[in-house]
């Protein structure tokens, strides 16, 4: 049998006759590490081969181990499979592929939908139509459609768990259209806005640090450089920004917040901060407040510290779903 026979092979049939020359444990191993497809493709493959020549075999075998042999060392990156898809495919293709591996992790579209936080999936299923979020919330874990679920609208949350109870076989046409749909206007978004500027992703980095490590950190990242001390400086967003939002916001924000959390947040806010969210209280509420800061007492600063950074969590969670609105710090001077 000559080399060009081998030509004759597709690639799932070539990883067919390899698998069945490994023998049936490493076969084994190898199948429970590939996806649900490619197992269905290579088992299709190997159930097609009829009788396979052990020269074919010693062929494939040795077309493999040259292969690998060309190169003392493999290095795979972002970078070099963007280039090797845009060499073999058309470019929107090779981006589609490209903003996939840069999205949430996961081999299939429920996986990776199973990754988003949910705060930004019911964001966007909330716009959808009911029928449309009852198959993404059945495709998905329980526990992640139970969270989404809590995050939507009462009246069509209602709605969609009727549709679920009353949910037969989904048609493969409607799947289909729905990844579809979820993978271009969804998942394709969600990637391009994960691609944040380096700023951005330090800002909120130290946003979560406590303030002693905080302190080093920007002490130490202003040293070497000024501007971008001054950049990740103008992005952070902390417990003493909140004092900027307008009444309704920070209204929306004491009632989502744990209410044990803010008496002791606003123990150590600067007194603008605690009389700004005093302000947006009744007279009564406002002093049983005042009342409930006095009784906590001393208190430790990594306690103040951590109450505050859960209510700036939630304040973030708050805008994600378009409750309220926040921004950075701002440095720049107003003119009337």
């Amino acid at each position: 049998m000559t080399h060009n026979e081998t030509r004759v092979l597709n690639g799932p049939q070539k990883v067919a006759v390899l698998m069945l020359a490994l023998g049936e444990e490493q076969c084994a191993q190898i199948f429970s590490m590939l996806h649900e497809e490619e197992i269905r493709d290579i088992s299709f493959a190997m159930s097609q081969l009829g009788s396979i020549d052990a020269t074919l075999v010693e062929q494939l075998c040795g077309e493999f181990a040259q292969m690998m042999g060309q190169s003392s060392a493999l290095l795979g990156t972002l970078d070099s499979t963007e280039r090797l898809l845009q060499k073999t495919l058309s470019r929107d293709r090779a981006t589609q592929i490209m903003e996939e591996i840069r999205g949430p992790a996961g081999r299939t579209m429920w996986d990776k939908l199973g990754n988003v936080n949910e705060s930004l999936l019911a964001n966007y299923l909330k716009n959808e139509y009911p029928q449309t979020i009852a198959v993404v919330l059945s495709k998905i874990k329980p526990e992640h459609s139970a969270r989404v679920l809590a995050l939507l609208p009462e009246a069509l949350a209602s709605d969609v768990v009727m549709r679920i109870l009353r949910m037969e076989s989904i048609q493969k046409d409607v799947l289909t259209g729905i990844e579809k749909t979820l993978r271009a206007e969804f998942m394709s978004n969600l990637t391009r806005s994960a691609r944040r500027d380096s700023h951005e992703l330090i800002a909120e980095i130290i946003n979560n640090l406590d303030r002693s490590v905080e302190a080093r950190f920007m002490a130490s990242l202003e040293s070497r450089s000024r501007e971008s001390a001054d950049r990740v400086r103008s992005l952070m967003f902390t417990f003493e920004d909140l004092g900027r939002l307008s009444m309704s916001a920070i209204q929306t924000l004491m009632r989502a917040v744990d209410k044990e959390l803010l008496p002791l947040a606003l123990k150590g806010a600067s007194e603008q901060v605690r009389n700004t969210f005093l302000s947006c209280l009744s007279e009564r509420a406002g002093k049983m407040m005042r009342d409930d800061i006095a009784s906590l007492g001393p208190v430790r600063l990594r306690d103040v510290d951590d109450a505050q950074m859960k209510i700036v969590a939630n304040a973030k969670e708050l805008a994600a779903q378009g409750e309220i609105e926040i921004s950075g710090r701002q440095d720049e001077e107003m003119v009337e």
